[in-house]
């Protein structure tokens, strides 16, 4: 079965033009930064049918005659064709928002030869727009949408609610076309990760090529703001949610979590070939952190901070270096940790921070790049 790019054309493939957003003449041309470059690689290495989506509002009316239209249009599928990029298909609504027609995005109506067809493999093919629509075109479609989003603040509470309603179907969020074509030749490095003891049950979502987003519940604030930390500094989307027996007291809990997301980082990354593999970092105000990480297969933990007080929040300051300990273990890292300071909380969240940004770095993928970090030949 055949998988399909279906592009928005404005705001994506060439720039948007307000205040009239109808690219009507030349001098309101111009195309996406490195789309050619990143487009010709995806027609060239990928087996996707490209297919052009646009609504054009008024198109072939006295306010957007076709004769403004087409010049340019026309333009643009040849300045493609030269770079090696064909287009399969053009599917343009020219209807007006009010009209709430059946083939205006996101409706399908435009689309229908591509649903219900056996010869397409909708599931695994993607929208790629710069619109809240074009999600949920993507929605209706049945398919995942990559989202070239040059304004996360868009539209107010409205969007910002409908993007909350749309996060499974956002594969990606991005500015740029490089990301898209490494996206979708590396794939994300997203996981679901359940462990579940007597004392502890543990739910695990991690997108470590994800944008920082956080959904943190352990039952222990302190616990989850460090936890967050991961997630915004580290740029990888991170949930947990933890049920764990504090009735008890914090250990289980802590050591569990961080068992079960180190578990979830091996899984997520199975597959090292093109990634850095090592990372570290110094940051934070009086506290000096340094982290080391090597995700190279095998758990290790060195551990040089103190702490004078017994809790920082609820969280027992002992139980730092378990959760750490428990994290190597589990993702089978080496782990070096160290860090001076007066403030104790100023030191820990330090050390998560830095923790963070030393897995950025060893994650990072170069997906021109199938060299495989470690002159064993495996990790």
């Amino acid at each position: 079965m055949k998988k399909v790019l279906f592009i928005d054309r404005d705001g994506t493939l060439i720039k948007e033009a307000p205040p009239t957003y109808q690219i009507d003449s030349f001098n309101k041309l111009e195309f996406y930064p490195h789309v050619f470059e990143y487009m010709r690689r995806i027609a060239t290495e990928f087996d996707y049918e490209l297919v052009m989506v646009s609504n054009q509002d008024g198109l072939g009316t006295s306010s957007f005659p076709e004769d403004t239209f087409y010049p340019v249009q026309h333009f643009v599928v040849k300045s493609f064709e030269n770079e090696g990029v064909r287009f399969a298909d053009f599917y343009f609504d020219r209807t007006f928002a009010i009209d709430n027609a059946p083939t205006r995005k996101p409706n399908t109506g435009m689309l229908t030869p591509y649903l219900n067809n056996e010869a397409y493999d909708i599931a695994n093919s993607y929208v790629i727009g710069d619109r809240i629509t074009d999600v949920q075109l993507a929605k209706n479609l049945g398919c995942k949408a990559i989202w070239l989003n040059n304004d996360p603040d868009l539209g107010g509470a409205e969007i910002q609610d409908s993007r909350k309603e749309l996060d499974n179907v956002i594969a990606l969020e991005t500015q740029q076309w490089q990301a898209i074509y490494e996206y979708l030749k590396l794939g994300n490095r997203a996981v679901e990760h359940v462990r579940n003891t007597n004392e502890t049950k543990i739910t695990i979502r991690l997108n470590i090529d994800g944008s920082g987003k956080a959904d943190i519940h352990t039952g222990l604030g302190f616990f989850d703001h460090m936890l967050e930390q991961i997630a915004r500094h580290g740029k990888m989307d991170v949930s947990v949610h933890t049920s764990g027996d504090l009735h008890i007291d914090e250990h289980h809990t802590i050591e569990d979590t961080g068992i079960a997301l180190g578990e979830a980082f091996a899984k997520a990354l199975a597959n090292k070939v093109g990634m850095e593999r090592y990372g570290f970092a110094l940051p934070m105000d009086e506290a000096e952190a340094k982290v080391l990480i090597d995700f190279g297969g095998r758990n290790w933990i060195v551990w040089n901070a103190d702490f004078k007080r017994e809790k920082v929040g609820e969280m027992p300051t002992e139980m730092f270096f378990h959760f750490f300990k428990s994290f190597s273990d589990a993702a089978k890292c080496n782990l070096n940790i160290e860090c001076k300071g007066a403030n104790e909380h100023h030191k820990i969240e330090a050390i998560f921070k830095a923790f963070a940004k030393a897995i950025r770095m060893a994650v990072k993928r170069d997906p021109l790049s199938n060299y495989l970090p470690s002159t064993k030949g495996v990790l």
